[in-house]
């Protein structure tokens, strides 16, 4: 029987992943002539574990070009080599270089050969270049550059279970062989008869010897991941016991899994030292290029922390339990007991409740899964930018779903990447303003309400008023004679095609990105908000619901329909009062509320429907604010208010203006979610079209 390890490639990638984020994380936290042993430490690991499962699953261009990069870190981690910035970029670089080969990889695509090649000759350079002198070595580390040690005497004896850890003795072996030259032996004494042979039990063991100049930290790290699967004796070979040079042979391996495990032609000598009889092994030349994968564009997999899943547990336990009681009313019901039937239901809806809450709970993931990507970015432009530029974040454990998370990643990149480059000064700009040289992006995340709010702060230049509105007048986004407060100068920097830099560069300055940000941030169901100050800073505040699966809705009644407006956007519900509606050319009505005129928007009107009241006075009218701008939406009672399931209009029916979705009822029926900012446009538009038509008439 055969292992199919391909059924763990998901797994792999996902954790390689994980593995270079960590590493780049390490690797921004180094500093040029300091030896930060764990740091180093833990980038070696993330390394070495990509290292080994890559060469599992026979991605050996990236085994290949990780193990360069491991040598690097080695040295590194020896004190054999000082850590410099030239070293650390170059290592940066090969941890992107990972990301796009196992991305490709992943999706079945080509890699990028010429870009690998320039980095891995470029840390080949690097380490022959820098590669420190054997006199040097002896005098750092004089235990493990003994002049007395040529060589290793290895027995490696592994535990019968070892093939179920998913790890291959002649992968660990052919490793070693790239310390030195080695010479194996295996014993085949415990193999059992052919009939009673288990292919996933390992019965082999082997006697190695190496020569060479490898220290005994480096033997021991090729058994590092089997250490407590294996019986492992190394002892040093004097100068006394030195090896004689011999040509070492490729001789038939026994290996029961030989269709899971691929060999490569230069696997070193294992010859049997036991009468026994062999059992032949087929080997197979690996391939570079992974084999199509149906699940290779995107994982759909999470991470789920155990709490949430006992907590899931015991909420199916409480279901089951109730359901049984109220089985055993259902089978011999009489009217006495309706009041135990209430309670019974009264419990099954606050189970049901609190299931759906942790059933939620699983899809929530701390920010810092997006937050982790802006130290690698603003260390790259801020060297780009020639700017000091200090990151800050906070509230990385504030917890959202995963599909805000996903979605909310490119928004975000165009805000920082937008403080850097326009918010920001350049350091001798700051000295001159009596500022630090080296400015302050900072992060934040937090819970408020039922939404997670996400702020990008900068104590850079702010928003220049005057550049803001001239560039708004020249493209004819407002009038000369056009009066603004400053919030609203400001937020003039989300219109399309909207920019005040003067160069282009592929920082920003293309006129596109503010205007994206607004509208993907609207489509998740949220709002950004910029407030500045000259010379002190900007502060962009962007606002989302924390799952977009459910919302917390009010239902109002139109006619024979219920509709569903989202709580977040209501500001307030009043009866409407005749004294403060003002009409104005073209039919459009107005309502003044405390200074303010909100257009009315009849919903009747927008979805061609009968209503119980065309009267004002005889309705209410719902105030909402959506996209920034408030309207009074005129319907004809309140109902409720519920949380609803969200269903995708768009992927079941078509778009519809003014609509985001629908849901489903407690009696059955559907009732359509509005989309308040839809509205707002809808109902401004329809305005500019009634005051065009005035105006001809």
């Amino acid at each position: 029987m055969s292992i199919d390890i391909s059924q763990f490639l998901d797994t792999f990638y996902e954790e390689s992943f994980e593995g270079l984020d960590t590493m780049e994380t390490e690797l921004l936290g180094l500093n040029p002539g300091e030896a930060d042993v764990e740091s180093i430490n833990t980038i070696f690991r993330a390394a070495h574990s990509i290292k080994g499962g890559s060469g599992t699953f026979g991605l050996m261009n990236v085994a290949d070009f990780t193990h360069v990069l491991e040598t690097l870190l080695d040295e590194m981690r020896d004190g054999r080599r000082d850590v410099t910035q030239l070293a650390v970029d170059l290592m940066l670089a090969s941890v992107d270089v990972l990301r796009e080969m196992l991305t490709a990889l992943r999706s079945s695509e080509e890699v990028d050969v010429v870009r690998v090649t320039e980095i891995h000759d470029q840390l080949e350079t690097l380490l022959k270049g820098d590669a420190p002198s054997v006199e040097d070595v002896a005098v750092e580390t004089p235990v493990k550059a003994s002049p007395s040690i040529v060589g290793w005497n290895v027995s490696f004896k592994p535990l019968s279970h070892l093939f179920k850890t998913g790890n291959d003795p002649v992968r660990i072996i052919k490793e070693l062989s790239e310390l030195g030259s080695i010479k194996a032996n295996v014993d085949l004494s415990a193999v059992p008869e052919f009939d009673l042979l288990d292919p996933e039990e390992c019965c082999l063991s082997w006697q190695i010897e190496l020569s060479g100049g490898a220290t005994e930290e480096q033997v021991r790290d090729v058994f590092a991941w089997v250490d407590e699967d294996c019986e492992l004796i190394i002892d040093a070979i004097t100068s006394e016991t030195i090896l004689e040079p011999e040509t070492l042979k490729v001789v038939p391996v026994p290996d029961a899994r030989d269709e899971a495990v691929p060999l490569e032609p230069e696997t070193p000598v294992i010859t049997p030292v036991a009468e026994t009889k062999p059992v032949k092994v087929v080997a197979k030349k690996s391939v570079a290029v992974a084999a199509k994968n149906p699940h290779a564009a995107e994982s759909g997999s999470i991470r789920v922390g155990i709490d949430k899943i006992d907590a899931l547990i015991n909420m199916v336990g409480e279901l089951v339990i109730t359901q049984s009681m109220l089985n055993q009313l259902g089978e011999d019901f009489t009217m006495d007991k309706v009041q135990r039937l209430q309670e019974g239901l009264d419990e099954l809806e606050q189970h049901t409740r609190e299931l759906q809450e942790n059933v939620m709970q699983i899809r929530m993931l701390p920010i810092s899964f997006s937050f982790n990507r802006f130290p690698r970015l603003v260390h790259d432009l801020s060297s780009k930018l020639n700017k000091k530029i200090e990151l800050k974040m906070s509230g990385e454990n504030t917890e959202l779903d995963k599909t805000v998370m996903e979605k909310i990643g490119d928004p975000l990149v165009h805000l920082v990447r937008n403080s850097l480059d326009h918010g920001i000064e350049l350091p001798e700009e700051r000295v001159e303003k009596g500022k630090p040289e080296t400015g302050v992006l900072h992060l934040n995340a937090y819970h408020q309400g039922g939404n997670i709010v996400i702020e990008i702060n900068d104590d850079g230049a702010g928003l220049n008023i005057d550049r803001i509105r001239e560039k708004a007048i020249e493209k004819g986004i407002i009038g000369e004679n056009d009066s603004l407060s400053d919030e609203k100068v400001h937020e003039l920097i989300f219109a399309p095609g909207f920019s005040t830099a003067e160069v282009v560069s592929d920082v920003s300055g293309r006129g596109v990105g503010m205007d994206v940000v607004k509208r993907n941030i609207r489509d998740l169901g949220g709002i950004v908000e910029v407030k500045s100050k000259k010379d002190v800073g900007s502060t962009f505040t962007i606002r989302l619901p924390l799952t977009l699966a459910i919302l917390d809705g009010q239902l109002v009644r139109l006619g024979d329909e219920t509709y569903i407006i989202p709580l977040v956007s209501i500001i307030e519900s009043l009866q409407i009062k005749a004294g403060n509606v003002n009409s104005i050319a073209g039919g459009a009505e107005l309502y003044k509320l405390r200074e303010e005129y909100l257009p009315i928007i009849r919903l009747h009107d927008v979805f061609e429907i009968t209503p119980v009241n065309t009267e004002l006075i005889n309705g209410l009218l719902v105030v909402v604010e959506g996209d920034g701008k408030q309207a009074g939406i005129f319907v004809d009672d309140l109902l409720g208010q519920q949380q609803v399931v969200i269903k995708s209009l768009e992927t079941n029916y078509r778009k519809v203006d003014g609509v985001s979705g629908a849901t489903i009822l407690g009696d059955g029926t559907v009732a359509l979610i509005l989309d308040v900012a839809g509205l707002v446009a809808l109902s401004r538009e329809r305005v500019k079209i009634l005051r065009n038509q005035a105006a001809v008439a």
